[in-house]
């Protein structure tokens, strides 16, 4: 028998919610019969009478709530419908959550649940990857978990995280990747993965940089690939990071793979068009080994 990455991802809920009297879930829709429109809560409102709360239709006050809630000792799982939606929140996130703690030495142990990414016949508003933007301002955590085992020890470690965590968790992921149980532990935050010279970050911020340098020590060559715009996001950070810290481990210049620098497109065949690929990938690839 095996469990999704969105069962993972539910899973890990209830376990703080089990495990931790002051976890509660807030979001739209994720209590009673509904579970969210994504399901990632089915079933715990049931279980957990009382901690898996519906809120308003407004993000800011969704995010607000949870961060007053987290300074008076609580430690709340915010459900993002998608993450495009957090930007009405950013205020609360970036300049409250975020900085709270450095200018009252109190701890703000939110965990706000992105459900990022594209997928077909989703368009501009229902598409977009966030990580990026919450990764430029300090004092918040960002992680991305890739795999099943990520999915559920990442977000069981971001509720007992201090500081804010933004937790993207891929849409498409949800009911394609597989695994045949969950893991009784995992990497810590802030450490990548290299498996034949595919480095999985894990999180963008913290971000891995010891280990990318690693694997370019290796290889001499760098691609980055990512599904978020290319200006200013992750892929730009981490070729950065290498060429200033590992320019003499390189034997080509270091490339990226983004999608397309336009809003995300309705139609499906567009959409297939506007993200990498592994067809692209694997030709950016082999033209890179070439050099």
């Amino acid at each position: 028998m095996s469990i999704t990455y969105l069962e993972a991802i539910r899973e890990a809920q209830a376990k703080v919610l089990r495990d931790d009297e002051r976890v509660f879930i807030y979001g739209q829709d994720v209590g009673g019969a509904f579970g969210g429109a994504f399901k990632a809560t089915k079933g715990l409102a049931k279980e957990f009478p009382g901690r898996v709360l519906n809120t308003p239709i407004s993000e800011d006050a969704m995010v607000g709530t949870a961060i007053g809630a987290a300074i008076e000792g609580m430690r709340p799982i915010v459900e993002m419908q998608f993450a495009d939606f957090s930007s009405i929140a950013l205020n609360q996130i970036l300049n409250n959550a975020g900085t709270h703690y450095w200018r009252t030495n109190m701890p703000v142990p939110i965990t706000v649940r992105l459900p990022s990414g594209g997928t077909k016949g989703s368009g501009p508003f229902h598409s977009q990857s966030m990580e990026s933007i919450y990764a430029h301002y300090p004092g918040l955590i960002v992680m991305t978990p890739a795999t099943v085992e990520d999915a559920y020890t990442m977000l069981i470690e971001a509720v007992a995280i201090d500081d804010p965590v933004v937790y993207c968790e891929h849409k498409y992921l949800y009911y394609h990747l597989k695994a045949d149980k969950l893991p009784t532990e995992g990497l810590p935050t802030g450490r990548a993965r290299i498996e034949i010279e595919v480095v999985d970050l894990r999180s963008v911020k913290p971000l891995d940089t010891d280990t990318v340098l690693a694997s370019v020590a290796r290889t001499g060559r760098l691609l980055c690939v990512g599904e978020s715009f290319p200006w200013g996001g992750v892929t730009a950070e981490v070729i950065a990071r290498v060429t200033a810290e590992g320019f003499h481990l390189l034997d080509a210049a270091p490339q990226r793979l983004n999608a397309k620098d336009t809003p995300i497109p309705y139609h499906p065949n567009l959409w297939s068009a506007h993200k990498p690929n592994a067809k692209e990938i694997g030709r950016k690839a082999r033209a890179l080994l070439r050099e």
